[in-house]
């Protein structure tokens, strides 16, 4: 795999350019990209900048984070409070991802997406309101272990870190996670998966795979 340096401007830039571009595989109105990668990659912040360079091209986005549908803690910790096996399979909530963010954006949807459902700090409900994405919108969705889902993305970008790093940039306190990201890559082979690979080891100097990693 062949890896170019980028600036996380150009990078964003670039992303943006190319799928604004895209038309959605499904048919439907609204177009779909995922930011995976690992809690230490930060992906939040790359795909914050996505989302700025699309609004920057007058599309409507929509940036989801799933932080906010983890299951309540009484699911997540009922093998412990570390169990990677869990954290990889049962911490988050995908059927409610699938009911609230996808369905919605499904050819005949509404467009109307719940941003958030659960609040990790106080366990409880969010109660946050919908969200209308207009016809053209785009969502961007960020977070870890995102590709093994089969969630329908149109785009999709890897913030890949090697072992090392990845376990260098992790707070010790949740390094019990190291386990489930290593299954990922076995299982799900992300940097395969992905149409896009950013090698983010340096945060402040990431390289790239580009967007035609077949040519």
């Amino acid at each position: 795999m062949r890896f170019e340096a980028i600036t996380w401007e150009r990078l964003a830039e670039s992303i943006a350019a190319h799928a604004d571009g895209l038309t959605p595989a499904d048919g439907g109105p609204w177009l779909r990209v995922a930011v995976d990668g690992a809690p230490a990659a930060r992906t939040g912040e790359p795909a914050g900048r996505i989302a700025e360079a699309l609004r920057v091209r007058g599309r409507a986005v929509l940036v989801v984070s799933t932080e906010g549908f983890l299951r309540p803690a009484s699911l997540r910790y009922e093998y412990g409070k570390e169990d990677p096996d869990s954290y990889a399979a049962g911490w988050f909530d995908t059927g409610a991802l699938w009911r609230e963010v996808f369905g919605p954006l499904e050819p005949g949807g509404d467009g109307r997406v719940l941003p958030d459902l659960w609040d990790p700090v106080t366990d409880r409900a969010t109660r946050s309101p919908y969200h209308r994405l207009p016809e053209g919108g785009v969502l961007v969705m960020h977070g870890p272990l995102l590709l093994g889902h089969w969630f329908p993305f149109d785009l999709s970008v890897h913030l890949r870190l090697s072992p090392g790093a990845l376990r260098r940039r992790t707070a010790e306190s949740e390094r019990w996670t190291l386990p489930a990201f290593a299954r990922y890559e076995d299982e799900v082979a992300p940097d395969g998966v992905a149409d896009v690979v950013v090698r983010a080891d340096d945060p402040l100097h990431p390289a790239w795979t580009g967007l035609d990693r077949g040519a």
